[in-house]
């Protein structure tokens, strides 16, 4: 509820800034003067809605689209050792993480890979493949369930969410202003809005959603980093090293569901500017943060 709370304040707060700089300097009534009347405050209001409720529908959605787009099996009544043993780490994990018992998920997959997502702390979903428990030995997979363990305790699902609520915001507030003006401005469209005004706007929403995502993801490669040392916390530094030295041998390239990609153990591999847009720093890059702790 404090996240949600401050991802509230935090849009507020910027609407208000935008609205006081936008009376300062007068741009409404330039655009007026212009015959480009254009109620700014009203599109930010507008823009604001439209961002915050698509990011937290998608949230609230995340549990059962990630159920059903793995087909993970949620642990209810363990049938084996296996299964028992991993509902034991991820409790004795949550417990000392101060969280509400996640519930637990295998799906098949022969990636090394594993995921947590959730819109409250206390209701969260960690799951694992099989490949990683295959894969893995059990000191490994612990420092993966606790690294997974670690973003739900940070609130990493919330805050990547009220993070894109944000951007989102803007991405549509900017490319209505950027096609109103060109509308108006050099296609002389009087009322109404002409074709010039539908083409810019996705044009300009295209490309502001694209710089947008470099900041959603600069975040996102941060809260690995808070995860990783999470887990260090939890289950000991040299089992989160050694579960990442075992990624990084792993042949098995991560193929998570898009929409779910931001949240496995590892993202894609990039250099130069596709770096800009990973979800995850290089493996390389945790490791040696780890051995710095």
């Amino acid at each position: 509820m404090k996240r949600i709370f401050l991802f509230l304040v935090t849009n507020i707060a910027i609407m208000l800034v935008i609205t006081i700089i936008i009376n300062i300097f007068g741009l409404g009534q330039i655009l007026d003067q212009e015959g480009i009347g254009l109620d700014l405050p009203a599109l930010l209001m507008l823009s604001a809605v439209v961002g915050m409720t698509g990011s937290f529908i998608s949230l609230a959605m995340s549990k059962s689209m990630a159920k059903h787009s793995t087909g993970a099996y949620v642990i209810v009544q363990p049938r084996n050792e296996g299964e028992q043993w991993l509902l034991s780490a991820v409790q004795r994990q949550a417990s000392i993480a101060g969280i509400g018992m996640p519930e637990v998920a295998i799906y098949d997959a022969p990636d090394i890979n594993a995921f947590a997502t959730g819109m409250f702390r206390n209701d969260a979903l960690v799951a694992v493949s099989t490949g990683l428990l295959n894969g893995m030995t059990r000191d490994e997979v612990e420092a993966v369930l606790a690294h997974e363990v670690s973003h739900v305790a940070n609130g990493d699902m919330v805050t990547l969410a009220l993070i894109q609520g944000v951007v989102n915001t803007f991405v549509f507030f900017l490319s209505r202003v950027v096609g109103h003006i060109i509308d108006r401005a050099v296609f002389k469209t009087e009322r109404g809005h002409g074709p010039a005004y539908w083409v810019t706007t996705i044009i300009a929403q295209l490309v502001l959603g694209i710089l947008a995502s470099a900041i959603v993801m600069w975040f996102s490669r941060h809260r690995e980093y808070r995860a990783d040392a999470g887990a260090a916390h939890l289950e000991g530094k040299q089992k989160m090293i050694s579960a990442l030295e075992r990624l990084q041998k792993s042949s098995n390239q991560p193929h998570l569901p898009e929409q779910l990609e931001a949240f496995g153990i590892s993202g894609g591999m990039g250099s130069g500017l596709k770096q800009l847009f990973m979800s995850h720093p290089p493996l390389a890059d945790r490791i040696e943060a780890l051995r710095r702790m």
